[in-house]
Formats: structure tokens, C-alpha cells, sequence
């Protein structure tokens, strides 16, 4: 919350800043209409470059045509209410054909301009064209300012990180003692936090127009997909959990997870968790068979988790093969 109040405040310092100077740079140039020049730039300032960037395109190429077509609308037609009625009427199927409807309102104003003068000749388009591009070069100067995302991200990644290691740990303190009490909010949390921490990546990623994914956004990915697979462990961690049976094998895939929580970072620790997970892995078929059927449902299930687990692992050790 504090994060959004934080950048809806840049952006109002920055849309303030480019609306004066647009008009001041209009005014020196004693352009018609210098004012909007600072509309220009108010409706162009997005929350991110390639937005912006979209933005303006739209409004530019909206703005163009109805310069041109209104010109020849109101020479031919007349200046009257009726004729821009029509104008309307005939060009909003344009924008919406050429897909630069989000520039209506610009190109509408623009429109007003040459029904206000009465007039199309070469000084009013001239006029007008500067004054777009005085407004909407203010909106790229401005919005090419943005604040660092990294280390909200980063701070995203140690709670989600925090989360995990709270996790795998219920898991191991669960094996370990059935009657212990763990409602799991922590799956809930983790999936908000990450869920937050992708919207603020995604926004990185569109401050950078040359840029299309970054790796703190592969990263996000990864999390998801690792918290998808501790969900479906929760039921088969409870059914082990749940039998009376002492199974020293469950204790030792136990001391494994409460390892694996204490090891819950971005760094790649994959092939160390991987290769102790191998050595717990050959303790376990070291030992004897099991002699009744429920020893034997409790070891396939425990065989279960740590194929899960593997592939949590896996998972993750993927994500440095992609980015390296």
C-alpha cells in the first residue's frame, strides 16, 4: 500500500512538472491554444514507459487524421453543430478500425481547435502539430524518469522466500508430530505475495522499452510453480503424519525438509539440496522392507513426497539453466 502511494505521488510530481512546461514552451512560442499542450501531456503520462510510449502513438496518429479529415469535413460541409455531429459520426469508426480509439479525446480537441478558428489553413495545422509535439514530447522527457522497482522486488523475494522456509519446516515438524497445529496460512500469503511481487516485475519490465521479461520476473514464475507442488504434498504430508506407525524413514525425510527450510533463498543451492536429497534418497532403500501393509503405504507415500520434492528442486534448477 505504501509502494502504490509512493508511485501514484511520483507520477503526480511528474505530470505537474511536464503540464507547467508545456505550456511554458508553448507560450514562448506564442502558439494558439497553449494550454493544451499541458492536456496533452496529463493525458499521455502512464505508469510506465512502454505504456506511455503506446499511449502517445495512438493519441499522435488519432490526432493527425482528425486534423486532416476535420479539416475537409468543416471546408466542405460548413462550421456548424450539425457537420461535427457527422465528423463524429464518420470518424470514430476510423480510430476504432486503425485501433487508436484511446486517441478520441485528443483528436476531438484538436478537432474543436479548427471549428473554434473557423478556419483550416497552414498556420492552425502548423499550430496545432506543435503544440502536439511539444506535449507529447514533455510526456516521453518526463516519464522517462521512473523510480527503481529493484528493491521492492527484492524485498518481495525475501518474504516469499521467508514463507517457503515456514512451510518445509511445517512439513517436517508435521511428520514428525501429527498432533502439532498448523492452519497453512502461509500458502495463502505466499501465493498474495507473489501474486504482488509479479504486477510490480511486469511494471520493471515495461519501464525498459528494449526489454520484454527480466530475471526477478523468471524468478516469480518459479515460486508459483514450487508453491503448486507444496500444495499438493499438504494431503499426503497429513496421511503419513496421521499414522500411529513409527517409520524411521519418515524421521529422516524429516531432518531433510527441516535442512531444506533453512536453505530457502535465490541463490542456486539446487545441486547441493539435490545431491543430499540422493543421500537420504539411499539411507532409505538401505533399510529393511516394510513387514505390514501400512508400513508400506506410509514408505510409497514418503517415496511420493520426495519425488515432489525433487521436482521443487528441479524446478528452481531449471530457472539458473534459462537465465545463465
Amino acid at each position: 500500500m505504501v509502494l502504490r502511494m509512493v508511485g501514484m505521488g511520483y507520477r503526480t510530481m511528474k505530470t505537474a512538472v511536464g503540464a507547467g512546461l508545456a505550456i511554458w514552451i508553448a507560450s514562448l512560442l506564442d502558439l494558439e491554444f497553449a494550454t493544451f499542450a499541458a492536456i496533452i501531456v496529463i493525458m499521455c503520462i502512464e505508469k510506465t514507459k512502454k505504456k506511455t510510449l503506446n499511449t502517445i502513438q495512438k493519441k499522435f496518429f488519432a490526432s493527425l487524421l482528425s486534423l486532416i479529415i476535420g479539416a475537409v469535413f468543416f471546408e466542405v460541409f460548413g462550421y456548424n453543430p450539425i457537420v461535427f455531429s457527422f465528423f463524429i459520426l464518420f470518424f470514430v469508426p476510423i480510430l476504432v478500425k486503425a485501433r487508436i480509439q484511446a486517441g478520441f479525446v485528443t483528436s476531438m480537441v484538436v478537432v474543436l481547435h479548427i471549428y473554434t478558428v473557423k478556419d483550416a489553413n497552414l498556420d492552425i495545422f502548423l499550430n496545432e502539430l506543435y503544440i502536439i509535439f511539444i506535449g507529447m514530447g514533455i510526456a516521453l522527457l518526463v516519464n522517462s524518469f521512473m523510480p527503481n522497482l529493484k528493491r521492492d522486488i527484492d524485498t518481495y523475494k525475501k518474504k516469499i522466500e521467508q514463507k517457503f522456509a515456514v512451510i518445509l519446516y511445517e512439513f517436517s515438524a508435521y511428520l514428525r508430530d501429527s498432533e502439532r497445529k498448523w492452519n497453512g496460512k502461509e500458502i495463502i500469503e505466499a501465493e498474495e505475495i507473489i501474486n504482488q511481487a509479479k504486477s510490480i516485475a511486469i511494471q520493471d519490465v515495461e519501464n525498459h522499452l528494449l526489454r520484454k521479461l527480466n530475471k526477478d520476473y523468471y524468478y516469480l514464475e518459479m515460486r508459483e510453480d514450487q508453491l503448486i507442488l507444496l500444495k499438493h504434498m499438504i494431503k499426503i504430508v497429513a496421511i503419513v503424519s496421521s499414522s500411529d506407525l513409527h517409520v524411521k524413514q519418515k524421521e529422516m525425510f524429516a531432518e531433510f525438509l527441516a535442512y531444506l527450510s533453512q536453505n530457502v533463498h535465490s541463490g542456486d543451492t539446487t545441486d547441493s539440496m539435490l545431491h543430499k536429497l540422493e543421500e537420504c534418497m539411499a539411507s532409505i532403500r538401505e533399510t529393511e522392507l516394510p513387514k505390514t501393509r501400512e508400513e508400506f503405504e506410509i514408505r510409497a507415500n514418503l517415496f511420493y513426497l520426495i519425488f515432489e520434492i525433487e521436482n521443487y528442486l528441479n524446478i528452481k534448477k531449471k530457472l539458473f539453466a534459462r537465465t545463465s
